[in-house]
């Protein structure tokens, strides 16, 4: 064991980080560890303060991130027993668009006393839904000018990518923006930090910051949009732009000394944490539809060829693997969905019962909605309760639930809910399909595949399509980690690139779940009725959820 190499990938999800030692050349997680943010997701008061934060915001603090650094990597190390030497690269995921306003040295504003009683100061997780009117002005002169890298963007501007909430900062808190020198992805700070030079991955810029790699930025949009930050955003962009699977630097001799790592350590440039699942699970071939599924889900594909697609989060060349073109898509809320819908709807009974069974409230909803046929909750859902990221791509819409009786019992809502982000997976593969992408195979990853067996019968059944399920719940952290030793390099000890390390790496299928024909027959009919629902609510009818959503905020923004 001791002659046997390693790769530290280090995973940022919304809630905590998983920091896993992985062998190089079998792929066996060989100690790991997770970390909880100990702010958690910021969404009410600053830290350390009353101060209040406009609803729809969610922050984070940048420190909890560097406590995963500094406490996960020592314990997993150390529940791996092997020696620092032994490690020959690192490799780093995180959520996106998840934004940085830093100084000239990469501090976080928001670790500046002067600024820490600003919220724009502080680090703006994936899911910062604030930014509506700065997202419709982007989109209302994009299509205006008739923007060209809006085709692979799904003509579609989501309030979760960057630009949006750069423009915010500049709009409401011009005071920081001008104290910004840049604005930088969580993961390319912490890539940053570590190897001391100033990187920016591909793979952000291209699906969250309007860049791509044969125009770079839309300079002449930026400053129709604002003269002002038309010309002074692109300064605080600034930095070396390096692709997925390059290696980013070397780490450090102060930070080698707080990790306990070697001086030199080959880092590698930092990748979205879903677009890394690719990477984890080994699903690299066109044609495979890969769900990373968590809080939210993420649904990635691979192609040769640049598809107009609508209402997608993005296509980028060479976003994940050289010569192919990544195409991203998603869901806003799935765990989301249903651990709000156990946390503030399930009744206190329902808790005791299970605690008396020994189980946890999930696992006895689960068991209770398995008992129902499908249909035989009489209802279905929408599943927009953290608005629609794809196809329809408005933070606006909301949660619809719909044949609710007297009777109606709590795991009837529970399965109503699980088959409505089926639904809405079925919605986003209909659209690929209609533009030209073969959708030939499902895999999907995550802790929600591996615990949730109803869960993905269920997708089987609405997908009408077998759904393999990766063996790993940490793809994305076994992502970042076949990145490390593409890093690393042959000369280190490492991968020569990613298909090698992927072959040696990726983790295996665990099970396959497979389509029941009565149950899809019966899903095919709610499907219809989704989809009628689907448009009729946010298309035909979506100011209604709009003007709601107003209603609900008139009394103040905060």
């Amino acid at each position: 064991m001791e002659n046997n190499k390693y790769s530290i990938g280090i995973d940022y999800g919304s809630e905590s980080g998983r920091v896993l030692i992985v062998d190089i050349a079998t792929g066996e997680i060989k100690g790991m560890h997770v970390i909880p943010y100990r702010h958690g997701v910021i969404t009410e008061t600053i830290p350390n303060s009353s101060i209040m934060i406009p609803k729809g915001s969610a922050l984070q603090h940048p420190n909890d991130y560097i406590e995963v650094l500094e406490q996960g990597i020592p314990v997993a190390m150390s529940k791996a027993g092997i020696k620092p030497e032994q490690i020959i690269g690192l490799g780093i995921d995180v959520t996106s668009s998840t934004l940085i306003p830093v100084d000239e040295t990469l501090k976080p504003l928001c670790l500046h006393k002067e600024w820490q009683d600003n919220h724009h100061t502080w680090l703006k997780l994936w899911k910062h839904h604030h930014t509506k009117s700065q997202t419709e002005k982007i989109y209302k002169l994009a299509t205006q000018r008739k923007e060209k890298w809006m085709r692979r963007l799904g003509y579609n501007i989501s309030e979760e990518w960057a630009l949006p909430k750069m423009l915010e900062i500049f709009e409401d808190a011009p005071e920081v923006y001008s104290a910004t020198t840049y604005f930088i992805e969580a993961v390319d700070w912490l890539v940053s930090n570590l190897t001391a030079t100033l990187i920016r991955n591909n793979c952000s810029l291209g699906f969250k910051t309007f860049w791509n790699e044969t125009d770079g930025f839309p300079e002449e949009f930026f400053k129709e949009l604002d003269e002002e930050f038309g010309s002074t955003i692109l300064t605080k962009l600034q930095g070396e732009v390096k692709n997925i699977g390059t290696r980013a630097g070397f780490l450090t001799k102060e930070w080698a000394e707080k990790l306990s790592l070697p001086k030199g350590l080959p880092i590698a440039t930092g990748i979205i944490d879903a677009h890394s699942a690719v990477l984890g699970t080994g699903v690299y071939q066109p044609g495979t539809f890969l769900m990373v599924m968590g809080t939210s889900t993420c649904h990635l594909m691979l192609h040769p060829e640049v598809k107009e697609v609508p209402g997608i989060s993005g296509v980028m060349k060479d976003g994940v693997l050289p010569g192919l073109y990544a195409y991203e898509a998603g869901q806003s809320a799935v765990g989301d969905l249903f651990g709000s819908y156990v946390k503030k709807h399930v009744p206190k009974s329902y808790y005791d019962e299970a605690q008396e069974l020994g189980l946890s409230v999930f696992n006895l909803l689960e068991k209770k909605a398995s008992k129902l046929l499908p249909g035989e909750n009489g209802m279905f859902a929408l599943d927009w309760h953290n608005g629609n990221r794809s196809i329809l791509s408005d933070a606006d819409l909301s949660g619809v639930l719909i044949g609710l009786t007297l009777h109606t019992k709590p795991e009837e809502i529970y399965r109503a809910y699980m088959e409505s982000t089926a639904f809405g997976a079925k919605i986003i593969i209909e659209t690929f399909r209609e533009w030209g992408m073969n959708v030939e195979k499902v895999v999907a990853c995550g802790g929600l595949p591996q615990r949730n067996a109803l869960l993905m019968q269920i997708y089987a059944d609405i997908l009408n399509m077998p759904i393999q399920i990766s063996q790993s719940e940490y793809a994305p952290a076994i992502g970042a980690a076949v990145l490390g030793s593409v890093a690393a390099g042959k000369e280190n000890g490492g991968h020569h690139n990613i298909a090698e390390a992927i072959e040696h790496m990726a983790q295996p299928f665990d099970k396959t779940y497979y389509p029941n024909a009565e149950s899809v027959a019966i899903y095919e009919t709610l499907f219809n009725y989704y989809k009628e629902m689907h448009n009729l609510f946010g298309i035909t009818h979506v100011n209604l959820m709009r003007t709601l959503k107003q209603l609900r905020n008139r009394s103040s923004e905060f």
